[in-house]
């Protein structure tokens, strides 16, 4: 779809800018009246993480006047394998801080501003209303919805990217685009799933190389949308599976039982996060594990992690693995007795605790749920495992 340019052209270019941008403005599509306009456009980042990353280098790299990043958390060891704006010697420090020191190396010519915060209904319009555009590169369901709700209030288009495993998604939504063609994000998910069916890439795991595919896509249509150049995906969902290396586009239309939006909820309540304290499970400590199994104590340790994970690391022998999905199966079930002392783990203790929760009301009599999982036990019986 075709939309008129979404910010006036600057003034002029320096000379420097000029050499800097000289490919752009061979462009006939782009050229220098499109050149002028991105470095007069304002565009937010939320989110310096993988779709951030190449998003942010290459919308520096193209002169994007103005770019704010939005992020709260710091760098961690885990993130490089991915998020590229970040080095190692960033681990520890503010994400924000890590992705301005980059871009600035990228592009001196341009301005960064970090909003080192985490987004919540609260802030997100003060936040919004200093940027033109906005591209969405969160990694949670509540998050989404906040900023799909904001930019509809606030008359904003915005590039929304998510990617899992091995496969991404990409899109554009803009409630009030020209001619009555507006789309947001309830059009294409008009409810979140339920929470313990939307696992994270910290849980499923994500090839590192798909974040540059879909984030540089989100750059693209970025730029599109500032400049006014080509056909801008509003309306169509373009989704790329990296196994297969095939797109696919899918068309959106407006969902006809989408309420509109009136103002921000409760996001977290919306997407089932924290909506009411959780019954409460019978929780036994690391180290109180480690002195059972130290006494050769009869217990059974179950780890319900996914195989992959099990490979990078397990405490051995004294554990058993059966996968979450599995441990009901009839097969599993037949070497159970209601009578066994069970204890759970998994890697931060959510899922084992739906575990202890199932078998509890199964009718099981003694199970536990490993407080903290294995990443405690990592930290607080063996640190010479590997965490991830």
């Amino acid at each position: 779809m075709n939309l008129p340019p979404l910010v006036e052209a600057a003034a002029e270019l320096s000379h420097e800018e000029i050499a800097r941008y000289g490919r752009h403005l061979l462009l006939p599509d782009l050229g220098v009246e499109g050149q002028k306009r991105l470095k007069n456009s304002r565009v937010l980042i939320i989110g310096a993480g993988g779709l951030g990353s190449p998003a942010l280098l290459y919308l520096a790299a193209a002169g994007v006047g103005t770019l704010g990043i939005v992020d709260f958390d710091v760098v961690e060891q885990s993130n490089l394998q991915r998020q590229i704006v970040h080095g190692v010697s960033d681990v520890g420090q503010l994400k924000t801080a890590s992705a301005a020191r980059t871009v600035a190396e990228i592009n001196p010519l341009i301005q960064v501003v970090c909003h080192e915060c985490r987004l919540e209904a609260e802030n997100v319009m003060d936040i919004f209303s200093g940027y033109d555009l906005i591209v969405d590169g969160t990694d949670n369901f509540a998050t989404r919805y906040l900023v799909n709700d904001a930019c509809v209030l606030a008359g904003k288009p915005y590039v929304w990217g998510s990617i899992f495993r091995f496969e991404g998604q990409v899109s554009v939504f803009w409630e009030n685009a020209p001619g009555g063609v507006g789309l947001n994000y309830r059009d294409l998910y008009p409810e979140p799933p339920p929470a313990h069916l939307a696992p994270s890439c910290s849980e499923g795991g994500v090839l590192g190389i798909l974040c540059a595919s879909i984030g540089s896509v989100m750059a693209t249509e970025a730029v599109k949308l500032l400049t006014g150049m080509g056909d801008v995906l509003l309306g169509r969902l373009i989704t790329f599976d990296a196994l297969d290396m095939c797109y696919r586009e899918l068309p959106i239309r407006r969902h006809p039982d989408r309420p509109s939006v009136e103002g921000l909820i409760d996001y977290e309540y919306f997407c089932g996060v924290g909506v009411q304290p959780q019954a409460e499970v019978p929780q036994i400590s690391v180290q109180e594990v480690s002195d059972l199994l130290k006494n050769n104590a009869a217990v059974r340790l179950i780890d319900v992690r996914e195989k992959t994970e099990w490979d990078i690391v397990n405490i051995g022998p004294d554990s058993e693995h059966i996968p979450k999905g599995s441990v009901f199966s009839e097969q599993v079930q037949k070497g159970f007795s209601t009578d066994d002392s069970i204890l759970v783990m998994c890697k931060g203790g959510a899922r084992s605790r739906e575990v202890v929760e199932q078998l509890l009301e199964a009718g099981y009599q003694d199970v536990r749920n490993v407080s903290g999982g294995i990443l405690r036990w990592i930290k607080e019986i063996d640190p010479a495992l590997p965490g991830y």
